[in-house]
């Protein structure tokens, strides 16, 4: 089959190059012409493990093409996939300018029938607005289908190749058999393919989203009164993990999510409720304790300092939102680094792959350090925001050599706290009993 996918951000590359990956002939279209001159000359342009070996493969074998041409991208596809930023707006509602936009250049340029697919995190009724803005120009036929994205940053291949489900609205059985020919290769074990029509769909995705970001920040209100009543959240956790009403994902408190899809979906998810004259109570608050809880060290850490962080060295392990991307999009760790700084502490961080995504942001108000044991040479303390591989087995004898205090405050709770304390350091993290 021959696609078009129209966007080569996240979804966009990860999409394309693993249709590729099947035997289709993709063209990729974006109009920043830098990335795909980088992109044709075989450089990927986003950190995804196990992505950039399919991608050379499929570049190389000739089923993988880049161009900023829009009309030559899809000429002779059947699909044409838009995966397309859509920002939140200063409302919180999504902005499909982007999308909207190219929907209107389709309707002018395509010329056989065509299925229009939203690969977007979109709205409800998008699929209706995309439909209209081609058809303004359209002279032949042609479908819009809601197939929402389910990828984990980190684990976007495996979920794309290996998909707990497909998500596809449509109300016509033209693109119905399209689509379900596009998927056969990706459920030959029998995982679902969900037909519906667009607008569930599209709330399919929103409603998916907020409730994991629903059930993190319950977590992590569990966790602070756990500290609070001498609880342990391991042990609350894993109690209520076993009941397979609940399950075990998305149970691990911490400093809050981030990343491009949790902060934006639940924004725009409550906006739309507005929109529909509905007030999302739930979703107000899981907003609340999320901003409260990226932050949620400092105080802890000025407490620690007695009020005073000025010419403090902190140290920071881990600046992207999740281990195993570059991401740093709502980063927890950024929120706090920005808090610290106010406070007039020196801060000096270390991450295996956002490092350079950062400096666009903070330039020289950090220091960026070359290793993780570098990073908290003579610092006063050391916060783990990212709960990377690497930084879950430490030389704990050669963290003490170097550290000016044996002070950890653990945003991901990545360590014991007994073995902290048999090593000697003073310990805080988020549920459970300080070490001092």
């Amino acid at each position: 089959m021959r696609i078009a996918v129209v966007g080569t951000g996240y979804v966009g590359l990860v999409t394309g190059t693993c249709f590729a990956e099947t035997g289709n002939t993709v063209t990729c279209i974006d109009i920043d012409s830098e990335k795909v001159k980088k992109l044709s000359g075989g450089e990927i342009t986003i950190y995804e493990p196990s992505l950039e070996k399919l991608f050379v493969r499929n570049l190389r074998e000739g089923r993988l093409k880049f161009t900023t041409d829009l009309a030559s991208g899809i000429e002779g596809s059947v699909l044409i996939m838009l995966a397309l930023p859509t920002p939140p707006g200063g409302d919180g509602s999504a902005d499909l300018s982007a999308i909207l936009k190219v929907a209107d250049h389709l309707g002018k340029i395509i010329k056989e029938y065509k299925v229009i697919v939203d690969k977007s995190t979109v709205p409800v009724g998008t699929a209706e607005k995309v439909r209209n803005a081609i058809l303004a120009n359209a002279k032949v036929g042609f479908d819009v289908v809601s197939n929402p994205e389910f990828l984990r940053e980190g684990l976007a291949v495996e979920d794309f190749m290996k998909p707990d489900r497909v998500i596809i609205g449509t109300s016509s059985e033209k693109a119905k058999k399209i689509m379900s020919d596009l998927y056969a290769p990706f459920v030959r074990q029998g995982n679902p393919v969900i037909f519906m029509d667009e607008r569930s769909a599209e709330l399919t995705k929103y409603a998916a989203n907020s409730f994991l970001a629903t059930k993190i920040s319950f977590m992590n209100e569990i966790a602070i009164l756990c500290e609070k009543m001498g609880a342990d959240v391991d042990m609350v956790r894993r109690g209520m993990g076993s009941d397979d009403r609940i399950g075990r994902r998305f149970l691990f408190p911490g400093i809050g999510y981030g990343g491009s899809c949790f902060p934006k979906d639940v924004l725009a998810l409550v906006k739309s409720a507005s929109e529909a004259d509905y007030d999302f109570k739930i979703l107000d608050s899981v907003i609340k304790v999320n901003e409260k809880q990226r932050v949620y060290m400092v105080p802890r850490i000025k407490k620690y300092f007695k009020g005073d962080l000025k010419n403090k060295k902190i140290a920071v392990w881990g600046l992207s939102f999740k281990p195993n991307t570059d991401d740093i999009r709502e980063a927890p760790a950024l929120y706090m680094i920005n808090e610290l700084l106010k406070e007039g502490a020196v801060i000096s961080v270390f991450d295996p792959e956002a490092m350079n995504n950062v400096k666009k942001q903070l330039g020289d108000k950090v220091t960026f350090a070359q290793g993780q044991y570098d990073a908290i040479k003579d610092c006063d303390v050391l916060i783990v925001a990212t709960e990377w591989s690497e930084f879950r087995t430490p030389d704990f004898e050669k963290m003490s050599a170097i550290m000016k205090n044996k002070v950890i405050f653990d945003g991901r709770n990545v360590y014991e706290p007994q073995h902290m304390k048999d090593l000697g350091f003073y310990y805080e993290s988020i549920g459970r009993k300080t070490i001092r």
